[in-house]
């Protein structure tokens, strides 16, 4: 059996509910949590004033001593060589086998999946990062069912991101047919909600200040076990706050 710690996390472009750009105060975060895997959507390479202008996903990536996996949703020339870019990463403790960009259907905002491929002892696991549409459920219907004709193969897999939207939502009819929400499976589950709030144990983690919506979300393949969910506190740094999981591969993956 293997076992491996997987975060998500919506990082807002590294801005945390103070405003401030602080990707010192992110990068902390992250490496509490521990992770083997790391999946972030809403990163910014050189975009702009908000972010100071700074590769976020090489700067990550470099603090915290990961290989990088990089998907961008948008891609447009900069002022000067950069190009500015926004989108998924995906930081590894694991070796990475190799990733590929798929651009997902819908209007407004260009919406894309990154997949990589992690090695694992004697195996190997497809882990995909994307954020869905806010825009429409008619949107996110059209890429949850372009996502679940990703995982029509019996390799493990796991599917996580920003998919605004609950797990129960209509839209996300294709993904249930094919993954199981990883929240749901998990033998040990905690968040950020009070022990006497109305949404203890839900998993919330939008937004950061009074959680009440589970938007960010683990799916997982058959066969991969999911023995711990945890809402970690991300308030500091994002407008989400993140999510961690604790899954076992059978051997071979």
């Amino acid at each position: 059996m293997t076992s491996v710690r997987l975060v998500s996390f919506n990082v807002h472009h590294g801005v945390g509910r103070d405003g401030r750009h602080d990707l010192p105060r992110l990068a902390q975060v992250l490496a509490a949590a521990d992770a083997d895997v790391v999946c972030l959507q809403e990163v910014d390479r050189h975009v702009g004033d908000r972010s100071e202008h700074v590769d976020q996903a090489l700067l990550l990536s470099r603090a915290l001593d990961l290989e990088l996996a990089w998907g961008p949703s948008i891609d447009e020339p900069g002022g000067g060589t950069d190009r500015r870019q926004y989108g998924n990463a995906l930081l590894s403790r694991l070796p990475l086998l190799g990733s590929e960009l798929h651009r997902l259907p819908g209007q407004g905002e260009p919406r894309t999946a990154l997949r990589a491929r992690v090695q694992l002892a004697g195996g190997e696991l497809w882990v995909t990062t994307t954020h869905l549409s806010s825009r429409s459920a008619e949107d996110r219907a059209a890429q949850a069912a372009a996502l679940a004709g990703l995982h029509d193969h019996p390799q493990a897999a796991v599917l996580v991101g920003d998919l605004n939207a609950a797990a129960t939502a209509p839209e996300l009819a294709p993904l249930r047919e094919r993954l199981s929400d990883a929240w749901e499976l998990a033998a040990n589950r905690s968040d950020q909600a009070g022990r006497f709030s109305l949404h203890a144990r839900q998993g919330m983690t939008h937004p950061a200040r009074r959680p009440r919506m589970r938007i960010d979300q683990v799916w997982v393949s058959a066969g991969v076990t999911v023995t711990g969910a945890r809402v970690l506190d991300g308030s500091g740094a994002s407008d989400h706050h993140p999510l961690l999981v604790e899954l076992d591969l059978p051997a071979g993956g």
